[in-house]
């Protein structure tokens, strides 16, 4: 399958034959069938109904031709942004990020950055903690935004920024009477269900909140896993347990869940920024300027 059949099929049903088709693409009709019958060909199944006049899209033809659409769009996007980055006229900035750092700097930093560098392309890609130096090695981002709890290993071709230490706290559902607390003690969460973030196989963040809330006496129930955190916030405003977040997310967040201090849990997690040691990236030392400036003060 390649693009010129896409596009040729594309045509055929919006100028609705074959003959206006070739004349709007300055080609010979018989090249229009030809590439249409070599893409049935590929895909096993007739795209139009050809005994109708009109021609109709068959079942396969009405399922083909808006992916076929998009990707002739995303086609043409890709070419215009990379002509422009390849000129100079446009910039490309990939940024790794962990889920919880949505709630706090990343969409004001964002947006800043947007407004100083219109013509600046950003990706934004949620990935672990663990997995952001294998995708700043691979150029998949220029720069991200991690999470840490605890100790942690720093990878030697790695630079890692701090932007600020962030307390953990309990979220607790509105209604119930934890909630109502000023504060309250690890054991107080064995009153709810404690639910599990991010439920993937390498992430150390939640093993360490479970083992922090042991320390401290607290004896949990993991009621609930949930992959991400708004599920997982999406669990406690149900009121199906509990969860320990960082202080940043409270910021801006559910009016159905009340984000309380644990008194005897002291230890707070860190966010920071990454990037490759070795390679300097103007766009990312830029965006990491807007990242500090939304630091809590």
């Amino acid at each position: 399958m390649n693009l010129k059949q896409l596009r040729y099929f594309c045509e055929v049903v919006e100028a609705g034959n074959a003959r206006l088709a070739a004349q709007t693409l300055f080609v010979a009709p018989t090249a229009i069938s030809m590439q249409i019958g070599q893409l049935e060909e590929l895909i096993g199944g007739p795209l139009f109904d050809r005994s109708s006049r009109p021609m109709a899209l068959t079942a396969l033809g009405q399922f083909v031709y808006p992916k076929a659409k998009e990707l002739l769009s995303a086609s043409s996007r890709l070419e215009f942004e990379a002509k422009g980055i390849a000129a100079g006229n446009l910039g490309w900035l990939g940024i790794g990020f962990t889920r919880s750092s949505i709630f706090s700097i990343l969409p004001e930093a964002v947006r800043a950055m947007q407004a100083a560098f219109p013509n600046v392309r950003i990706d934004l890609l949620e990935i672990l903690t663990e997995e952001q130096p294998a995708s700043l090695r691979s150029g998949a981002i220029h720069l991200g935004i991690a999470r840490t709890l605890g100790a942690f290993t720093r990878e030697p071709d790695m630079h890692y920024t701090e932007l600020f230490e962030d307390p953990l706290v309990a979220a607790l559902p509105i209604q119930h009477p934890l909630a109502s607390r000023e504060s309250v003690l690890a054991t107080d969460l064995e009153a709810l269900p404690y639910v599990s973030y991010p439920k993937v196989a390498n992430s150390q963040f939640a093993r360490r909140v479970l083992a922090l809330l042991q320390d401290a006496g607290a004896s949990l129930q993991v009621g609930h896993e949930a992959k991400e955190i708004h599920t997982a916030l999406g669990l406690v405003a149900a009121g199906l347990g509990t969860t320990v977040v960082g202080q940043s997310v409270a910021a801006n967040n559910r009016a159905d869940i009340r984000f309380v201090p644990i008194a005897d849990v002291h230890a707070r997690s860190k966010v920071l920024a990454v990037r490759k040691g070795s390679l300097a990236h103007p766009l990312a030392d830029v965006f990491l300027d807007k990242l500090r400036e939304q630091v809590p003060k």
